[in-house]
Formats: structure tokens, sequence, C-alpha cells
């Protein structure tokens, strides 16, 4: 008996669990903090259809699934031990972090983890649909495309003097400067990618702190090293934006 119920928990009980979870993130507008918005349909589809399944399946007597495949493979006592003590513990790993998500309020992740991630280099798909038969409209990029543009400009002189207006958390920069942040997301967190943006602030930078999101006004400026750089005018803290990405 405990086993069957131990293996109804472990199937049905788990995969129940996640999709009533990502059914009320999609209900109140959070499933955005775990994946790109333009698949939430998917993830919210699929949830329905396996608590739909989840449903159904309890039409099945309690064991039946142990009994269906009842029979002996020949595996001697010791390994049935190591099986078992496997799928216990991969049973309560799989537990506490489908618990976790029930429980735990939804978060963004953190600007130390973005400082982990950034390798200094822009991310991978940011921007790479922006650029139209050799005219660049500038008028909607985001932290993420403003990355991979600086990354990536031949001719960065064209850039100078572009109006900016961008929203992001701040990380320590370069010899007491700030970098504006975004982390970028293509499906999901797991792929989170950090953009960052150096910025000279002329005013209103003031104790900013690791983490603390800002928006701010200015322009595209080269520097004598031919490098892109954000040059601010003005910089006003804000509350974390609904939503922290850029997808």
């Amino acid at each position: 008996m405990l086993s069957s119920l131990g293996s109804r928990w472990l199937g049905v009980g788990l995969a129940s669990l996640l999709s009533v979870v990502t059914i009320g993130l999609t209900v109140t507008d959070r499933l955005q903090l775990y994946i790109n918005p333009a698949q939430a349909w998917f993830a919210c589809g699929m949830a329905v259809l396996l608590l739909i399944g989840a449903v159904a399946s309890f039409a099945l007597p309690l064991g039946s699934e142990q009994h269906e495949h009842g029979h002996d493979h020949g595996s001697s006592t010791g390994a049935s031990r190591v099986g078992f003590v496997a799928t216990l513990a991969g049973g309560a790993v799989a537990s506490a972090v489908t618990l976790a998500a029930v429980l735990l309020p939804p978060a963004t992740l953190s600007a130390e983890l973005a400082m982990e991630r950034d390798t200094g280099s822009a991310p991978l798909f940011a921007g790479a649909d922006d650029v139209q038969l050799g005219i660049v409209d500038t008028s909607a990029f985001g932290v993420g495309d403003w990355s991979a543009t600086f990354a990536t400009a031949t001719s960065p002189e064209r850039y100078a003097g572009e109006p900016v207006r961008l929203t992001g958390f701040v990380t320590p920069g370069d010899g007491g400067s700030l970098s504006l942040n975004r982390l970028v997301i293509t499906h999901c967190v797991i792929d989170a990618q950090p953009a960052s943006l150096p910025v000279e602030a002329t005013g209103g930078s003031g104790d900013l702190a690791t983490g603390e999101w800002i928006e701010l006004t200015g322009e595209i400026v080269v520097d004598d090293a031919g490098t892109l750089r954000v040059e601010a005018t003005s910089i006003d803290r804000i509350p974390e934006p609904e939503e922290p990405y850029e997808y």
C-alpha cells in the first residue's frame, strides 16, 4: 500500500503540483519570471492537459501499475536495494524541489548571479533581428540590444548621439563607474544571459547599491579609444519592474 502511494506521489502527485503552480503563475501574470512570455501559452496548455490526465489516472486501482510490471527481471537482491535507495533519494529531491516551487514566492534572479554569469560577451541572440538593409532603428533598443551593438559595431561613430531611455539594475563598473544590466532570456531562466552597458553618469548616480533598479536617460557616446558607452543625464531609482527580464 505504501509503495503504491509513493509511486503515485512521485508520478501523478508531483506532476499535478507543478501543473497547478504553472497555471497559478499564468493567472497572476508571474510566469514570465521563469519563462519567455512567448512560451507561456504552451506551458499553460500542457499543464492543463497534465491535470486532466492526472484526474483520469484515478480511474486506475491503486497499485495496478505495479501489478502490470510485477514480473521478475532476475535482478539480485543487492541491485534491488541499490535501486530502492536511488529511487528514495531521487524522490526526496524531486519532492523538495516541487514543494519549494509551491511554497516559496516567485523571485527574479539576483544581481549577484548575473555578475557570476557575466563573461564579458554580449547575449548570444540579442539584437539579431534588428538590422534590416543596413538601417538600424534603435528607438526600441533595450539593454540587451545595445550590449550586442556595443560588442559588434564596426562603425561605432554612427551611434554617437543616439538618445536612450533604459531600465536595468546596477552593478559596479570599471574605475568606480557603474554598469547598467538586464538578464536576457531566450526560453527560460536556465538560459538567462547577462547584458551589461558601461555608464558615465553626469549627475544623479549618488550611492547606488548593487542590484538597485534604475531608469536612466541619456545618449550614446564614443570615447577616445573608439569604445561605445552610455552617458546618463538623469538617473531615477525605481521598483523592480513586473517584467525584470528582456527576451
